[in-house]
């Protein structure tokens, strides 16, 4: 696919996601939430694609919501996609949960300014990482709107009730440090050494772990957070481990620990994915 508002490149197994309207801050339109969801279309497709990196060009990593329509930018729900019951669906909230589905870790280089979409839709990346000067707002009540993107069930989540409410109610500005001690970004770097940050994690996850293992392993830790019950897991786990255990993945990873040798995995996602949470197939989860 042509992309006009973001880039993908792939490159040694590691797929790199670029907002890319530099001169709009990486303002985010529709049409750079259908091209997102399109890439991570592409990504999860791509057995060579063993992890996502997701920045932006330029000075920002997403300033927000595009607001050129004036006062009525928010009047349609931030998107052109109407549910079945005729209800406009919020842009943001698609893109969060295309992300939610990725069957590839997914860490958010935050290159600059990130905030109202431009925040939350990491939240649904796995590992955040931002640059030195960046700032960072659920700035959504000064807009005189509501939190978008699913990030009322995420960000409760990754830094507690609490610390989510101060943020979302006051809508003021976080710095780098803020964000690093509510922990909502894994670490703070200079703006050179943000990327090569990001793609040392994205490396070690390429270069040693099996990419059916780490999919898997990645439904488990999100999927469950919603669970009120450690046996909803102990369900999960017990049909993981049996369809991993005896995957010719499991037999790799056994034989190369004990050959002190690198693991060479060869089943990939897009075909051996098991299916271990049937009960997701209901369509309220789409």
């Amino acid at each position: 696919m042509a992309y006009t508002q973001i880039s993908l490149e792939v490159g040694d197994g590691i797929a790199t996601l670029t907002m890319d309207r530099p001169e709009a801050l990486n303002a985010f339109t529709g049409t750079m939430l259908h091209e997102m969801i399109a890439a991570f279309d592409e990504i999860d497709a791509d057995d060579a694609v063993r992890a996502v990196v997701v920045t932006g060009r330029g000075r920002a990593f997403c300033a927000g919501a595009d607001m050129s329509s004036g006062g009525a930018t928010f009047s349609r729900g931030g998107s052109d996609v109407i549910s079945d019951a005729g209800i406009p669906r919020d842009g943001g909230g698609l893109l969060t949960l295309r992300i939610f589905d990725c069957k590839k870790p997914v860490i958010a280089a935050i290159n600059g300014h990130a905030v109202g979409v431009g925040v939350t839709m990491t939240l649904a990346m796995d590992i955040r990482l931002v640059a030195e000067g960046s700032k960072i707002g659920f700035v959504f009540a000064r807009r005189g709107i509501v939190p978008e993107a699913c990030s009322s069930w995420f960000l409760p989540r990754i830094v507690g009730i609490s610390t989510a409410a101060e943020w979302c109610f006051t809508g003021r500005l976080l710095t780098p440090d803020e964000a690093l001690a509510g922990g909502l970004v894994r670490s703070v770097h200079s703006v050179e050494e943000l990327l090569p940050a990001a793609y040392a994690i994205a490396r070690e996850i390429a270069d040693n772990a099996a990419p059916v293992s780490v999919a898997l392993t990645r439904q488990m830790l999100w999927r469950m957070l919603g669970e009120d019950h450690p046996m909803a897991a102990h369900r999960v786990d017990s049909r993981a481990i049996l369809e991993r255990g005896r995957s010719e993945d499991a037999r790799e990873g056994v034989t190369s620990f004990l050959e002190k040798r690198p693991p060479h995995f060869t089943l990939g996602v897009s075909a051996d994915l098991p299916d271990v949470f049937p009960e997701w197939a209901d369509p309220q989860f789409r």
